[in-house]
């Protein structure tokens, strides 16, 4: 819609043009005037007697009676007119060059480049899902200081920003496959994605004053926070220890791969833990001297590392129930599959195919449920999650219908997946970038569908996708802070988590619960 302003410069520039033909005209009418003067008393016969008696200085009368002196006046209107002419001239000139908005004639300004519309897009499709992460961990403090009754409000915000943002995710998917195609088609599939996450935002926004308001961090609610988040920490430095020799375990009973998921997690656990232990100090000496604003920002630097600890902990935990689980699931998925190829050799597929391509089905069907056997009789550990992923693949590739058991495995290798790179974003989206938050939420997205063994694939695919791209990004954001490992402790690792904006050179300010508009309001005022 086009503003009232833009609609009056027309208007105004016609205003401008009827002025200056005015005073043309008007200058161009006195000018002759004095002209013509002369010419009109040139006739008269009887003068004006002169009233002085003394002599008087006056010029020679000009040929046919008419004196110099009668065109002084004319002359200096003529050339008053051109010196403003010629003023309003150079002025027009100038205001040409120098002109920074369109002319009364000028049309609409250029559409942006849609490479410039996509780099918004991602953007904000990153911002958005660094605040539901963020939101998400401090209301985890929140239900459990203030119980979950007066937590609902928020977590209701949280929900409804996640939909928003999940549907941004989709529609970015889309537009990375290509969809639409039309170039007026793509502009506004980035336009919609904008407009979603800013909508996410908004509604995390709206509620972070009242979240304030509930937790008291400024004033008399500190005491209690801090508590809490002391009483967290102590407990995850135990669990932390304890995963050392959960995770020790795990490597010697399976096969690498089996702990890649969570290869340095105990280490970065404990690095979140040491910042935190920093940061509630902190907050602590804080609260003590009555500074209400330092120490709510040091308690919620400090609650976002023991969040993120927390969830690098629980990631070996869970990767170590789910392996044991994985382990005593092999051999009734080995029996099951052995049962659908039984089935699909005399033609029981579901689907038609041709004797070449079932005999080919058949046979790589074959040689995976060999490998898995030798793999579980050898001496070599193996990877229990990995031989899940295998059996069910080579069974499905023959369509006859699983059996529960197969669908129980492709489900639990597609959740454990999921889970894994979840917490892996959520403990580095300091540099994660939209491709692999894409992955990530196309993944869950297939996993909350439940519609059989497929989504189960595809969210498995999804998630080990979002797991590569995700390191990609890791490795390609460095460390944003050299040197300062040793000055201030653990640092780099809360920046790379999130815990920290990164935008001061202290780290900035924590992140919060709520949007962009309030996710940073704990910065603090600088020394007057």
């Amino acid at each position: 819609m086009t503003s009232s302003l833009i609609r009056g410069r027309p208007r105004r520039a016609k205003a401008h043009i009827r002025a200056r033909v005015t005073h043309v005209v008007l200058g161009a009418l006195a000018g002759g005037g004095w002209l013509i003067l002369p010419l009109m008393t040139v006739t008269a016969r009887a003068p004006v007697p002169a009233t002085s008696t003394g002599p008087v200085a006056s010029a020679a009368p000009g040929p046919g009676g008419t004196s110099a002196a009668d065109y002084v006046l004319p002359l200096i209107a003529v050339v008053a007119a051109a010196v403003l002419a010629g003023y309003g001239c150079l002025r027009r000139v100038r205001r040409g060059r120098t002109r920074t908005t369109p002319g009364p004639f000028s049309g609409p300004p250029p559409a942006p480049a849609l490479s410039d519309v996509e780099r918004q897009a991602r953007r904000a499709l990153v911002l958005a899902d660094d605040c539901v992460r963020t939101s998400r961990e401090e209301l985890s403090f929140v239900a459990a200081g203030c119980g979950a009754a007066r937590a609902e409000p928020f977590a209701r915000a949280v929900r409804a920003a996640e939909e928003e943002t999940a549907a941004a995710f989709a529609v970015w998917r889309r537009y990375e496959r290509g969809l639409p195609e039309a170039e007026a088609a793509r502009r506004q599939a980035l336009a919609g994605v904008v407009e979603r996450c800013a909508r996410a935002g908004r509604r995390l926004d709206a509620e972070a004053a009242a979240l304030d308001q509930t937790r008291g961090l400024e004033g008399p609610g500190a005491g209690a926070a801090l508590e809490l988040a002391r009483a967290r920490a102590r407990g995850l430095v135990a669990r932390a220890v304890a995963a050392h020799g959960v995770l020790g375990a795990l490597r010697e009973r399976y096969a690498p791969s089996a702990t890649d998921p969570v290869t340095g997690s105990v280490e970065q656990a404990e690095d979140r833990l040491l910042f935190a232990t920093a940061r509630l100090g902190e907050a602590h000496r804080a609260v003590v001297a009555g500074d209400g604003d330092r120490a709510a920002r040091e308690l919620r630097a400090g609650e976002g590392a023991v969040a993120q600890a927390e969830t690098l902990v629980r990631g070996v935990e869970l990767l170590a129930a789910r392996l044991r689980e994985a382990a005593a699931l092999v051999p009734a998925a080995l029996t099951g599959a052995e049962a659908e190829l039984a089935t699909a050799r005399p033609g029981g597929s579901r689907t038609p195919l041709a004797a070449g391509e079932l005999h080919a089905r058949l046979a790589h069907a074959d040689g995976v449920l060999a490998a898995v056997r030798e793999e579980l009789t050898g001496a070599l550990p193996y990877d229990p999650l990995d031989a899940l992923r295998r059996i069910t693949r080579a069974a499905d590739r023959l369509d006859v219908g699983r059996s529960g058991v197969l669908d129980t495995a492709a489900l639990l290798v597609a959740r454990t997946a999921v889970r894994a790179a979840g917490d892996f974003v959520t403990v580095h989206r300091g540099a994660v970038g939209p491709e692999a938050r894409a992955r990530l939420a196309e993944a869950v997205r297939q996993l909350r569908a439940g519609d059989g063994p497929g989504a189960a694939f595809r969210a498995d695919t999804a998630a080990r996708e979002a797991r590569d791209l995700a390191e990609r990004d890791v490795r390609a954001h460095g460390n944003p802070y050299p040197g300062t490992g040793d000055r201030v402790t653990g640092l780099c690792g809360a920046v790379l988590g999130g815990v920290l904006l990164a935008e001061d050179p202290d780290g900035g300010p924590p992140a919060c619960f709520g949007g962009p508009g309030t996710r940073a309001r704990r910065r603090l005022a600088p020394p007057s």
